[in-house]
C-alpha cells in the first residue's frame, strides 16, 4: 500500500490507533513527501494546524527503504516524535525499522569530566548536583541528562560535567569506550531513521564536526519540521562567538587539569585569576546595563579598547603558560588549543573577514550583548542563503521542509531565498478545521496608534470585557516584556480569574497550571506565541496586543535592513513585513488546536485596517468571520455556554 492508502479510513491507523481521523490535507501531503523521497527531490510544504504532518511525513519515510534524517525545531518536539510518535507509526505499520534519537553533546552526561571535578572549588548547591549526577551515572543507558528531574537547564553544574566540542578529548579520553556521546552516534550511524534538532543539523555544518559529520553525507533524505525556525537558527551557527561564559569554562578546566595533572605548575592558576579580572574589567567598559548594540557604535570608545587590549594581552599569556605545560596531559594541551583559538577570535573580532582564494567574502555583522555578569561579542553572517545552500548541495539528498507557516500572503517566496532554495517543489495543504465556524476574529475600533504611549492602557480596556466574556480561558500575547507588565499592573484586581505571567515560573509550569485551572488568564511574550498545544476550553481566547514586526533596533536586524536598502530593494516589503507575518501566524495558531476547539481571536493593532500591508496580514490568517463589535464576541461565547 501506498501511504496515502495507509493514512486513509481502510488503512491500519484507522484500524488501530485510536482517535485517528482520516483526513484528505494529511493524505495528499504524504503523497507529494513519498512522491518528493523517490525522486530525490526538494518539496517546501505549508502544513496547516490539524493536517497530521508528523503522520503525513512518518509514514512515506519509514515505507521509503532510505536512511533518513529527522530535524525538528526543539529538544522537547525531538523528544516528543522519538518516544510517542515514532512508535506508534512503527506499530500500526508493524515495521523493525531501526530508529535513533541523537542529540548535541552538551545533552550528555561525560564521565571524565564529572570525575575531574575538583568538589571544594564549588557551593553547596553544584556539589549537591554533582552528587546526585554520580548516583545517576551509574543507573542511566543514555547519558540523556534530559533524564534527570529537579536541576533546572541553566544550572551551573551542566558544563561541568558535560562536554563541547571544544574541550572534548576524543579518541585520546580515558572513557572513550563508556562516552554516550560516542553511543549514541554509533547508534545513529546504523540507524534507517534519526531523529535530531535544527541545533545539531546546523552546528555540524558549520562546525564539520568530527562524529556526526560521517552520518549527514550518508543520509538519503532530511525532513525538516518547524522549518520555519531554521533561517534564525542558521544565522547563529554560521557565526561565531565569544563570551565570558566560553571564556570562564575553559579557565576552570585549565584549574581542574593543572590540578590532576600538573600540581607543581601552580603559576597557572595566578594566570587563570589575572583573566577573570580582565573579563569583568572589559564587561564594565561595556556599560552598565544589559544591552545589545553593533559592535561599530562602541569599538573606539578608549575604556573598550583598553579593556579589550587587557584582556587579549591575559589570554595571550595564558597562552605560552599553557604550550609550555601541555606535556604534562593530554586535558591542559587541549586547553592550550583552546587558548590559541580564543586569542584569534579575540585578536580579529570587528576585523572584515578575508575569503579563502576562489571563496566569496562572506560579509559578517558584528555585535555585542551584556548581561548582569558576562557578555558576548558576536559575528553573525548577513546573509545565510549562499552558506546553507552550499552545505545543501553537497548532501545529494532528497529535502522536505515543512511547517504550518511558510507563506507570506500566498506564497513561499520569503522563506526559500532565506535559504537559498531553488528547483523545489512547493504546496499548501489548509488546515481541516473549520474556521467559520469555529472562531471569530475581532479587531476593536477606536485604538491609537501602536507607538501612541497610552496603547497598551486603551488596548487592556478593549481586551478587559472579551475576557470577562470568554471567562478567563485567555493567551495575552504581547510583543515586549514592558507592555507585558504594563498590562498586568493594569489588570490587577479587575478580574476573578487566575492571572499568570511569563516569567513568575517556568514556561512547562506555567503551561500545566493553565491547563489545570482551566479559567486562567496568561500572559506571555515571544516564547508562547509558538510551540504551544493547549487543547479544549481551558483557551477558548487569544489577544494580541500589536504585528509582531521585530524591533529596528536590533543590531542583526538594522544590518540586514541597510544591506537591502544598499542592493535597490525595500527592506520593509522585503524583510520586516514576512517576518511579522510569520510570527502572527504561529501566535494566532494558538487558538484552535483541534477539531471540536471554539473560540475568538483578538487583535489591537489598528494597522492590520489601517495600513494597506495589513491585507497580507489578514490574508495570511485562516480564513474566520471577522468583528469590530464587541457584541458579536459576547454572542460568540454566549452561544457557546448554550450549547455547552
Amino acid at each position: 500500500m501506498q501511504a496515502r492508502e495507509l493514512l486513509g479510513a481502510a488503512g491500519p491507523f484507522s484500524k488501530t490507533l485510536s482517535g485517528f481521523m482520516p483526513r484528505d490535507g494529511q493524505q495528499d501531503l504524504s503523497a507529494a513527501i513519498e512522491k518528493t523521497l523517490q525522486q530525490r527531490g526538494t518539496l517546501v510544504a505549508e502544513a496547516g494546524t490539524g493536517i497530521g504532518k508528523t503522520f503525513a511525513y512518518l509514514v512515506p519515510a519509514m515505507l521509503a527503504d532510505k536512511k533518513i534524517i529527522i530535524s525538528t525545531g526543539t529538544r522537547h518536539l525531538q523528544d516528543q516524535l522519538f518516544h510517542r510518535d515514532l512508535p506508534a507509526v512503527k506499530a500500526a505499520l508493524k515495521l523493525t525499522l531501526d530508529v535513533a534519537l541523537l542529540k548535541g553533546r552538551a545533552n550528555y552526561l561525560c564521565l571524565y569530566r564529572l570525575d575531574l571535578d575538583d568538589q571544594p572549588f564549588y557551593g553547596a548547591e553544584t556539589r549537591n548536583h554533582i552528587q546526585r549526577i554520580r548516583g545517576w551515572s551509574k543507573t542511566t543507558r543514555s547519558g540523556d541528562i534530559g533524564e534527570i528531574h529537579g536541576i533546572s537547564e541553566d544550572a551551573r553544574v551542566w558544563p561541568m560535567v558535560t562536554s563541547s566540542a571544544e574541550n572534548c578529548l576524543g579518541t585520546e579520553c580515558s572513557k572513550w569506550n563508556d562516552c554516550f556521546v560516542v553511543k549514541a552516534r554509533r547508534a545513529a550511524q546504523e540507524a534507517d531513521i534519526v531523529v535530531i534538532n535544527h541545533h545539531l543539523l546546523l552546528a555540524d555544518m558549520a562546525l564539520k564536526e568530527n562524529g556526526f559529520g560521517e552520518l549527514l553525507p550518508t543520509a538519503d533524505a532530511f525532513i525538516i519540521d518547524e522549518a520555519h525556525q531554521l533561517p534564525d537558527i542558521a544565522s547563529r551557527f554560521f557565526g561565531k562567538t565569544i563570551s565570558s561564559r566560553q571564556i570562564n569554562n575553559l579557565l576552570a578546566d585549565v584549574v581542574a587539569e593543572q590540578v590532576k595533572d600538573a600540581p607543581g605548575m601552580t603559576s597557572l592558576r595566578d594566570d587563570c585569576d589575572a583573566i577573570k579580572k580582565s573579563v569583568q574589567d572589559f564587561r564594565l567598559a561595556l556599560g552598565g546595563d544589559a544591552q545589545r548594540d553593533a559592535w561599530l557604535k562602541i569599538h573606539n570608545n578608549k575604556p573598550v579598547q583598553d579593556a579589550r587590549e587587557q584582556l587579549l594581552a591575559d589570554i595571550s599569556k595564558l597562552a605560552s603558560a599553557l604550550e609550555a605545560s601541555a606535556e604534562h596531559g593530554k586535558g591542559l594541551e587541549q586547553c592550550f588549543g583552546r587558548c590559541v583559538l580564543l586569542k584569534q577570535l579575540l585578536s580579529g573580532y570587528g576585523k572584515p573577514v578575508v575569503a579563502e582564494p576562489g571563496e566569496a567574502i562572506q560579509e559578517y555583522i558584528f555585535w555585542y550583548e551584556t548581561t548582569s555578569r558576562g557578555f558576548m561579542l558576536n559575528m553573525t553572517p548577513l546573509d545565510v542563503a549562499s552558506l546553507f545552500r552550499s552545505h545543501q548541495q553537497t548532501l545529494k539528498a532528497s529535502w522536505i521542509f515543512t511547517s504550518a507557516t511558510l507563506q507570506v500572503g500566498n506564497d513561499f517566496e520569503h522563506f526559500s531565498r532565506s535559504l537559498g532554495l531553488d528547483n523545489f517543489d512547493s504546496g499548501n495543504w489548509h488546515s481541516p478545521f473549520d474556521y467559520l465556524q469555529q472562531s471569530l476574529l475581532y479587531l476593536p475600533e477606536s485604538m491609537p496608534e501602536p507607538s501612541s504611549y497610552e496603547f497598551t492602557r486603551k488596548f487592556m480596556e478593549q481586551a478587559l470585557p472579551v475576557i470577562q466574556a470568554s471567562k478567563g480561558r485567555a493567551f495575552i500575547l504581547f510583543t515586549s516584556y514592558r507592555a507585558m507588565h504594563e498590562a498586568q499592573q493594569w489588570l490587577h484586581g479587575k478580574i476573578d480569574y487566575p492571572m499568570l505571567v511569563q516569567g513568575d515560573q517556568p514556561k512547562h509550569q506555567l503551561l500545566q497550571k493553565f491547563k489545570e485551572l482551566g479559567n486562567a488568564v496568561l500572559l506571555g511574550t515571544s516564547s508562547f506565541w509558538e510551540g504551544v498545544d493547549v487543547r479544549g476550553e481551558a483557551l477558548s481566547c487569544v489577544i494580541i496586543d500589536k504585528l509582531p514586526f521585530a524591533s529596528p533596533g536590533d543590531p542583526v536586524m538594522q544590518a540586514r535592513l541597510d544591506a537591502i536598502k544598499k542592493s535597490g530593494g525595500n527592506a520593509f516589503s522585503d524583510y520586516q513585513i514576512p517576518q511579522a507575518v510569520i510570527a502572527l501566524k504561529q501566535g494566532a495558531g494558538r487558538l484552535i488546536r483541534d477539531m471540536t476547539d471554539y473560540g475568538v481571536l483578538m487583535i489591537g493593532d489598528p494597522r492590520l485596517l489601517g495600513k494597506p500591508y495589513g491585507k497580507i496580514f489578514l490574508r495570511s490568517l485562516p480564513e474566520m468571520p471577522q468583528t469590530r463589535n464587541l457584541k458579536d464576541v459576547e454572542n460568540f461565547f454566549a452561544q457557546l455556554d448554550v450549547k455547552a
